[in-house]
């Protein structure tokens, strides 16, 4: 007979055998307090533990200052930094008084040794003063929706309110990465400049060890402090996909950061998109019409989001003059869940000739019927 005793016993030892699944299950353990991996393009999540509890960031602050600084052009225009923004404990590009430096040069100190006395230049360069480019910061932070994040200082040393969160500064990254010089400056192991009064050559050196323990790696940045602890940002390519991964206070980050991607990679694949349209669009005054083409093009995706990927259409009916082979027309939006993540330009197949009298006599036509083109 099935005792109740045994009954108990059976329910206890499915309880301790089964496992308890979550979001993140089968995918990594890391050490980190914070963790988020995602695909850069998409913006999808692939991997996080407590990617919403805000935290300092260190240096990694820093991808902010930098993308800034790029956005503010005039990069080459040389300059004396200010004697007071250098003057900064910490990390240093080794910028002194009465240095002549250009913006570009600030960015390899921001992003290679994470020098805060390049941040702090730089935000003065930029804003005139550091509390007017902390200000510059923030709303950079808001316009690309970083609901968590608050910045205090260019540089990330600690100070009150000045945090971020792991899932904030991924989507930060991503949009940096998105900026070909950001992408250039953080893939550089090392940089050769030649700055100072007067100027002289030095070698500048990349803290961010991802770019020798990882194949494929192409970025980002390190970060330090007493209080954030270890942070690190990794970014990475590999057949036609690119993660991002983020750990705040790792006390094992390398480690960490090579096995969350390693994951990363073994769940998305690069898939072809369907760019073609058999659509045509009439050129105006002519009775004529152009077909269209789209180019080649692939996107990351898990298996599951491939199944959700929405495409769209958007193309004129009509377009008025001359139309010449190559010509963009129009576009093919790719959306997951909602959001446009990929779009491929339209062009057009053929070209067409739009003889001024023929157009002039149409666009009258037009305004008769009050169309107005």
């Amino acid at each position: 007979m099935f005792s109740m005793k045994k009954f108990t016993a059976l329910i206890l030892t499915l309880l301790i055998t089964v496992p308890v699944f979550s979001t993140n299950a089968g995918a990594v353990s890391t050490s980190a307090v914070s963790s988020c991996l995602i695909e850069a393009q998409t913006g999808e999540v692939l991997f996080a533990e407590n990617a919403d509890e805000k935290r300092a960031m260190a240096s990694t602050t820093k991808i902010m200052t930098a993308i800034l600084t790029i956005e503010a052009g005039d990069l080459d225009r040389e300059f004396t930094v200010d004697e007071y923004a250098i003057m900064v404990e910490g990390t240093s590009m080794g910028l002194q008084k009465g240095d002549i430096v250009s913006r570009r040069d600030l960015l390899y100190g921001i992003l290679l040794p994470s020098g805060n006395d390049a941040a702090n230049a730089a935000a003065v360069s930029v804003s005139g003063s550091i509390s007017a480019f902390v200000k510059l910061m923030n709303e950079k932070a808001e316009k690309l929706e970083l609901k968590n994040t608050h910045f205090v200082t260019p540089s990330g040393l600690d100070a009150d309110g000045h945090y971020t969160t792991a899932r904030d500064l991924a989507s930060l990254t991503a949009y940096a990465m998105k900026n070909d010089l950001f992408r250039e400056i953080v893939s550089c192991k090392s940089k050769q400049l030649e700055f100072g009064n007067p100027p002289y050559k030095r070698t500048l050196y990349n803290s961010n060890k991802m770019l020798t323990k990882y194949e494929g790696a192409i970025g980002v940045k390190t970060g330090f402090t007493d209080n954030a602890r270890r942070c690190l940002v990794s970014a990475a390519e590999r057949n036609g996909a690119t993660l991002i991964a983020v750990t705040l206070s790792d006390s094992d980050d390398w480690n960490d950061h090579i096995k969350m991607l390693d994951y990363g990679f073994s769940q998305v694949k690069a898939y072809p998109l369907e760019t073609g349209c058999s659509a045509r669009v009439f050129v105006a005054g002519t009775g004529k019409s152009v077909g269209v083409s789209g180019g080649s093009a692939t996107l990351a995706l898990t298996a599951d989001d491939r199944t959700k990927l929405e495409r769209k259409v958007f193309l004129p009916k009509m377009v008025y003059g001359s139309v010449r082979k190559g010509d963009i027309l129009g576009s093919v939006e790719f959306y997951l869940n909602g959001k446009n993540v990929k779009s491929v330009p339209l062009f057009a197949k053929e070209s067409v000739e739009v003889e001024k009298e023929e157009l002039n006599f149409f666009q009258k036509l037009l305004s008769f019927f009050g169309i107005y083109a």
